[in-house]
């Protein structure tokens, strides 16, 4: 039995599209902390506290029964009230929270004494509507005027931000069968129970944004009454494929994952029943990423490829038209995120911003993932104008300097020091710690451009475009004997993390280069001593592959990205290992994943945790400040049961690969309702006398299942 721990400080979050309320595990907002209630990038609330005659609460236990309602029991200490003291214990305070568009809260007091009780039930709110990025960095600024009104008729308090023609307002409104006054900040709730009797009150917090008016969608928590949100859910979750396993932990971790990625929906973003987007995470990343939704979009399309439907359609709107220094935006460019706040909304903040050098590959490597996974030639039809802008950027922009790698360098003042997916300004080093300076031609994206290049190929094939697909190979071999030459480091035997300004190999010891098995562009000579650089103790935790080798001077298990262990890049990683032929060692990733998630309450994978090495008798090291959930930590392991399992999608051909290896640890796996174009099928897998043996139900559809390898892009001679 695994000892359960939380990721960062001990809050309770929930979570609805694109607003969230993070609370202490009192049910209380705590005054200059990143905690609130927020929407669309703003916070509304900053502050909550609920008190009887100005007297604490005491929390008895606390949870988030489901991702979008929290649940807190709470008890009086000893209470001197007019009538008479109140021994400690003797009342039960409940707030119930559910949250769907705006926040219905429920007040459910008894008192449990033998003698009648009376005294004021006293709740202070209030909001500064700071903006998402004030708020994380601990530096709101005031810079509209806030005004507060009270309505003793609807018996409701309206807070309201203006900001020339921002403007949000905050209605916290208590229910009519109660009497409330407000004095000095507070409401007031006046309560006379007598021995045993119980009293509730329904509230509701309404969100204001310019016009529009985010009203409750949800009633009292407890209440079966179902919304249009718990139907999609509910959909989501009876569409999704199932997995069943003898290995509790990833049973468990694939059940909660599946759930997680349901409850990142963003529903105002949806672009059609079978189109969706996931936000990236909860608490920061509430909103749409381009390379967040994009590699969501790949680990999602054994389990449902509506995320990669509705990535592919919103990005290819937000794709940019024109060269815009402020936002790092050039023709064809795939945006990196956009946000909704007040510094936004005055353009203090570059928003859509696309300071991201990846995305744009990605989009076309989803585009044709999801072609293999849908079989539907009416996609590619689509999306063909967007893809062209891809190429195109990936040409004329991606590459700086003309020597065909792909480069990054920001112009925007706020732009990007890092853009590839470790972003954070720190993360990219030489050997001996210090920083690697702009321009820098990351290793990963020579393998996205090389893995997009074939498989645009494929696409330009399948439209009757067969100059373009040839040319596109071409330059796909080209690049790849490029990769090698310039690349690859024979005394540290492993490939450089980038290319410095000086066109210098950066020979740092570093996980980007399992992207490079990912993607395909690795040799197989090379790719072996890659795979076992892996398994060294300093990149290898022992809960998975850390970001950055420990012998590196710059090396921090607690930092974001200079050795941290990410599940995702985990995933992507072990990925790349059953791509040449390294089973073993993808299962040893899976394994090792999957039993840290066992430590996270609810098996629930954060974004990111510490990398401290396993020791008998440890656990795996919370990073404070991790998105819980977060999506594509979720998805990892969606990645890391393909890996095992050699599952590979060809619907234009009505066929579906498998591989399957299954290690000790894993002596079975069956996967229901795994769909792939029109048909739905059920595979069994199981280990019998040391080989893994399986077999295939389909259900509708016309699709063979076949056992086949793995096979990197045709390669070079070594």
């Amino acid at each position: 039995m695994t000892v359960e721990i939380s990721v960062g400080p001990p809050v309770l979050t929930i979570n609805h599209g694109n607003t969230f309320m993070v609370t202490e595990q009192s049910g209380e907002i705590t005054a200059n902390s990143e905690q609130g209630l927020f929407a669309s990038d703003t916070r509304f609330v900053s502050y909550y506290s609920i008190s009887a005659d100005g007297e604490p609460w005491t929390r008895v236990t606390s949870s988030t029964p489901t991702y979008y309602g929290s649940r807190i029991y709470l008890t009086n200490s000893d209470l001197i009230t007019e009538k008479g003291p109140v021994p400690a214990g003797s009342l039960s305070l409940i707030v119930s929270r559910a949250m769907a568009e705006g926040v219905h809260e429920d007040l459910d007091l008894v008192n449990y004494s033998l003698k009648p009780i009376g005294f004021n039930l006293e709740i202070a709110i209030r909001a500064d509507f700071a903006d998402l990025f004030e708020v994380k960095s601990h530096r709101p600024i005031r810079r509209g005027r806030i005004e507060t009104e009270w309505d003793s008729n609807a018996g409701e308090l309206r807070t309201s931000y203006s900001n020339r023609d921002f403007h949000r307002c905050l209605i916290y409104r208590i229910g009519s069968d109660a009497h409330a006054d407000y004095a000095n900040g507070r409401i007031t709730l006046p309560i006379e129970l007598q021995p045993g009797a119980s009293w509730h009150v329904c509230c509701e917090y309404l969100l204001g944004e310019g016009g529009n008016l985010k009203n409750p969608q949800r009633t009292c928590l407890l209440k079966t009454e179902e919304t249009r949100f718990d139907r999609l859910q509910h959909e989501w979750l009876e569409q999704a494929t199932v997995l069943t396993s003898a290995n509790e932990d990833l049973y468990r971790l694939f059940r909660q994952s599946v759930e997680d990625m349901g409850a990142l929906r963003l529903y105002g973003q949806d672009s059609a029943d079978s189109g969706w987007l996931p936000a990236a995470g909860i608490p920061w990343f509430a909103t749409i990423f381009g390379r967040d939704s994009l590699i969501v979009s790949l680990q999602n399309m054994m389990i449902n490829p509506g995320f990669a439907r509705g990535a592919l359609k919103k990005l290819a709107q937000f794709q940019a038209r024109e060269m815009d220094d402020w936002r790092d935006a050039e023709p064809g460019k795939i945006l990196h995120e956009v946000r909704f706040g007040e510094l936004a909304h005055f353009d203090r903040i570059p928003t859509p911003y696309y300071g991201t050098a990846d995305a744009t590959p990605l989009y076309l490597i989803v585009m044709h993932e999801t072609w293999k996974w849908l079989g539907d030639i009416d996609l590619l039809r689509d999306h063909r104008e967007a893809a062209i802008g891809c190429l195109d950027w990936i040409d004329q922009y991606g590459d700086l300097d003309g020597d065909g790698f792909q480069e990054h360098k920001t112009r925007s003042s706020q732009g990007y020091e890092n853009m590839g997916w470790k972003d954070s300004g720190d993360a990219v080093v030489y050997p001996d710690g210090s920083q690697v300076k702009q321009p820098k031609a990351l290793c990963e994206l020579q393998g996205y451009v090389f893995d997009a290049w074939n498989r645009m190929a494929e696409v330009f094939d399948a439209l009757g475009e067969r100059d373009r697909a040839r040319e596109l190979r071409r330059k796909a071999a080209e690049l790849q004997l490029k990769f090698e030459e310039r690349f690859w480091c024979e005394e540290a035997g492993f490939y450089a993390f980038t290319l410095d300004p000086e066109k210098k190999p950066v020979a740092t010891i570093a996980s980007n280069a399992g992207l490079l098995l990912w993607s395909g562009i690795a040799s197989r000579n090379h790719a072996e001593r890659v795979v076992k650089r892996f398994f060294e103790t300093d990149l290898w935790s022992g809960w998975g592959i850390r970001t950055l080798s420990s012998r590196n001077p710059a090396y921090n298990p607690f930092s974001y990205q200079r050795g941290s262990v990410w599940p995702h890049d985990n995933g992507m990683i072990a990925m790349g290992f059953k791509r040449y032929g390294f089973s073993a060692e993808a299962a040893r990733v899976a394994r090792d994943i999957s039993e840290a998630a066992s430590y996270f309450a609810g098996y629930r994978l954060p974004e990111l945790y510490a990398g401290v090495g396993r020791r008998p008798g440890n656990f795996p090291v919370q990073y404070l400040g991790a998105n819980v959930p977060q999506a594509w930590a979720a998805g990892s392991v969606f990645h890391l049961v393909q890996a095992i399992l050699g599952l590979q999608a060809d619907a234009p051909n009505c066929r579906l690969y498998v591989d399957p290896q299954l290690p000790k640890w894993l002596p079975d796996v069956t996967l229901r309702g795994l769909a792939v174009a029109d048909a739905k099928v059920d595979l069994r897998f199981w280990s019998e006398n040391g080989t893994t043996k399986w077999d295939a139900s389909v259900r509708g559809g016309d699709l063979q299942v076949a056992q086949t390898a793995w096979e990197p892009w045709p390669t070079i001679e070594d």
